[in-house]
């Protein structure tokens, strides 16, 4: 009966502290050397920031059973404690005494793709799928990795998994729609955005990837009407624009961007790069912060064989083959 207030007033309740009163108080009646209560107390202090002794506990609990459940939450307290490493050895050492346990392999493969170590990160999601050939996150994870390395037809094949599987939802229709559009699968590629709109017509994401179709402008406005944030949509609408020749129009989108999204490059080398070729240099320049940021900006785009950059001719008085970055033209969505 314990046990079961005890996971109430966490899971419930969201009280570790009454929470932490009762685990400590059964600790010292099982005299403490109960995997179960020991557990309870790391996430108990885990849940109040005390990650230091939730450590503590869940190595202990870990001593007297090993538990995957308990592996894997002693790798999130090495995460909190900025130190994947140890995270890291934590879970292969628990994978090699537990053969098959797939979450333990997730744990891994997590760890890895937000270490930026792609192909450490893919082996380890291809042998959860060995083991558990219908795991939605291994799918989808596989089939992200191939769309971003320019195999949309690879990707493609994961994705109808996934809906052959009874995983419907925008997410899922969105980033059918993307592989059929770069596989130049056109006609597939609108039927699948329309089932995606159809399911959820209040995400942003979703239309402005129709804008890589052909109806780009009045898809971007769709898109911030929805969401009058989404920054990267402003910046392609600034790039049409100035395809238009409406360069003050453009001028003012480009702001616009860089006040909603300082995060992003593109708008900021957008804004520089038309008021360099409108003569404006005191706004391409603002200050020699900005001036290095742009001219390292200029450079990687320059050298860059990336499909993110497109041609645009500005007006007759002031064309000089200029290149001006497109926002990322593609966002595939998380499946849930």
């Amino acid at each position: 009966m314990s046990k079961v207030i005890c996971d109430y007033l966490i899971y419930h309740e969201h009280n570790p502290r009454r929470a932490l009163e009762l685990c400590a108080e059964a600790t010292r009646e099982a005299n403490f050397k109960d995997w179960w209560w020991k557990a309870r107390l790391g996430r108990c202090y885990y849940r109040l920031g005390l990650y230091r002794d939730a450590e503590k506990q869940l190595s202990s609990s870990l001593q007297d059973q090993n538990m995957a459940e308990t592996v894997l939450e002693l790798s999130k307290v090495y995460i909190r404690l900025d130190q994947p490493n140890a995270a890291l050895a934590v879970l292969e050492k628990a994978n090699k005494q537990t053969t098959g346990e797939t979450r333990l392999m997730l744990g891994i493969a997590r760890i890895h793709e937000m270490l930026y170590a792609i192909e450490p990160s893919v082996s380890s999601y291809k042998m959860v799928l060995a083991f558990d050939a219908s795991n939605v996150e291994g799918l989808s994870s596989l089939a992200a990795n191939h769309f971003y390395s320019y195999q949309p037809e690879i990707s493609l094949r994961y994705y109808r998994r996934l809906l052959q599987m009874g995983v419907v939802g925008p997410e899922i229709w969105n980033n059918v729609g993307l592989c059929c559009f770069f596989s130049s699968q056109f006609d597939l590629a609108l039927n699948c955005f329309g089932r995606a709109l159809q399911l959820a017509d209040d995400i942003a994401d979703i239309w402005y990837n129709i804008g890589n179709c052909d109806l780009a402008y009045q898809s971007f406005k769709v898109a911030l009407s929805v969401d009058g944030e989404h920054a990267e949509s402003l910046c392609n609408l600034g790039v049409l624009e100035l395809q238009s020749r409406n360069t003050e129009a453009a001028q003012a989108i480009f702001n616009s961007a860089q006040s909603k999204a300082p995060h992003l490059f593109q708008p900021f080398f957008n804004g520089a790069l038309l008021a360099y070729k409108l003569g404006n240099i005191q706004d391409s320049h603002p200050d020699p912060l900005n001036q290095l940021r742009i001219q390292s900006i200029e450079k990687l785009c320059i050298n860059s064989n990336s499909r993110q950059l497109s041609e645009i001719d500005l007006p007759s008085e002031t064309s000089r083959g200029a290149k001006c970055a497109l926002a990322w033209p593609a966002i595939l969505l998380r499946v849930p």
